[in-house]
């Protein structure tokens, strides 16, 4: 039987602090090769379109524009007050979805849309109708209210009317950005956000039917102590979210350049920051959410709490999902796909992503093919990073292995995590044990090739 029990370990956590994937996809993304063309791709449409049934399919649309910067966000993003740089934006991402619509036979149903960012509700209620009647178009979404539909909003750009307007194009899930209520943390990385502002877009989204709520923190930011954040916490609390999602924020100033406004020696100590970690894990919990996994805890009737127990919970680029059986189209500049066996993602600059669709072209910027070995390796992370548990008969049929010879090193390599306690192995299978749950991505990392053939690369902390 599944438990969502978690122990928090500072010793072990200490052992095991290093940098590593976030495993929203395997390969990860530093394996995608610019040689990926668009020819790659579109064979593995046609190839979907084969399977008996076809996969349903899921959409992301990345909107990158945001009036103000937030400083430490690592997104793909614009920055503008600027709200016409939106109408040609869209006028391609209307040409990409036409494109990307005809590769697909329209059998297929839409079961997971999302729009991301940036700040998706950048938009005008116009154009929002507009991108979502271009969609509907090209492809086949649901219209019973049974799919997963969200959208990330920022509750400062939420206008009057704007989410009774999600609500009546078929969104059902929002995911709202709070990261730290504390006025000093704010001012310190330029997000200044009230919390009446907040929690009026929560009241209004529950009176307007979302069935599911997220609200994203960060901790690790400039002047956030045990103290501050539990405040923060406190609130979250009482408002009752169905989600959570808990980020570590990662300081890398020489990747992000929006980071450099932040003042390093006003960041949490290593051990401040493991401290706020504890104790919001302990918050959380005594409230009755459960940790879902990496950073994220839901109520025990979210549905990510019951595809975890049910053994269906999946992890791709939006994170901790409930379909895994969906075709991920990427749509957007930067934004990143998986069809059939193989990743993709857009062009990354605004020119460069409508000259190709003004050419006639899909974006396709680079991605990988997965080989035998990929695909395996990608179906043991995914289970362990959902689950916490892996069986090696499933394995042995699905990919025609002797698990144990095939994985003979990677089973030596966890011996170590074994006697340390955060797991225990035993003939057939591997179970990650509750201190083990909070470091499952130093499990996972086990199993990856490509980090044990290429290392320095950059990757966040574990913790």
């Amino acid at each position: 039987m599944f438990s969502h029990q978690i122990v928090f370990d500072p010793a072990l956590i200490a052992r095991y602090d290093r940098s590593g994937p976030r495993y929203t996809s395997y390969p990860t993304a530093v394996q995608f090769r610019s040689d990926f063309t668009e020819a790659q791709y579109r064979v593995q449409a046609e190839l979907t379109n084969r399977e008996t049934p076809p996969r349903p399919l899921s959409l992301y649309f990345h909107i990158p524009f945001c009036d103000t910067v937030c400083y430490y966000c690592a997104c793909n993003k614009i920055i503008t007050r600027n709200r016409k740089r939106a109408a040609p934006y869209l006028t391609h991402l209307h040409k990409e979805i036409a494109l990307q619509g005809a590769l697909f036979d329209k059998s297929r149903r839409v079961d997971q849309l999302h729009w991301g960012g940036g700040t998706p509700t950048f938009l005008s209620h116009d154009e929002m109708r507009e991108l979502m009647r271009v969609t509907r178009a090209h492809f086949s979404l649901r219209d019973d209210d049974r799919g997963e539909y969200g959208i990330e909003v920022d509750p400062r750009e939420v206008e009057p009317g704007a989410l009774a307007l999600l609500r009546e194009l078929g969104f059902n899930r929002l995911s709202m950005g709070v990261q730290d209520f504390d006025p000093r943390v704010q001012q310190a990385v330029n997000r200044i956000q009230g919390e009446g502002e907040t929690f009026a877009v929560l009241n209004d989204a529950r009176a307007l039917g979302f069935r599911s709520i997220n609200m994203d923190l960060i901790y690790g930011l400039p002047h956030q102590t045990v103290e501050s954040f539990a405040r923060t916490l406190d609130k979250i609390v009482a408002a009752g979210p169905d989600r959570l999602s808990v980020f570590n924020y990662a300081h890398l100033p020489e990747l992000f350049k929006t980071q450099r406004r932040i003042d390093a020696a006003a960041l949490p100590s290593p051990a401040e920051k493991l401290a706020i970690l504890q104790h919001t894990i302990e918050r959380l919990t005594a409230a009755g959410y459960v940790y879902i996994g990496m950073d994220h805890f839901a109520k025990p009737d979210d549905e990510l709490a019951v595809a975890q127990r049910n053994g269906t919970l999946y992890r791709n680029f939006q994170g901790y999902s409930t379909h895994a059986d969906c075709d991920l189209v990427g749509l957007g500049v930067t934004a990143i796909g998986m069809v059939g066996t193989c990743y993709s993602q857009n062009l990354k600059t605004l020119d460069a992503y409508h000259a190709a669709l003004d050419a006639g072209r899909l974006p396709v910027m680079r991605g990988i093919e997965l080989n035998a070995d990929d695909r395996l390796r990608c179906a043991v992370i995914m289970q362990l990073i959902c689950h916490f548990n892996l069986r090696f008969r499933a394995a042995e049929r699905a990919f025609g292995i002797v698990f144990r010879e095939y994985f003979a090193r990677e089973l030596g390599e966890l011996a170590t995590m074994q006697q340390d306690g955060l797991l225990t192995m035993g003939e057939n299978f591997i179970e990650v044990l509750p201190v083990g749950k909070l470091l499952i991505r130093n499990v996972c990392m086990v199993f990856d090739r490509y980090l044990r053939e290429k290392q320095g690369q950059r990757f966040s902390k574990v913790i």
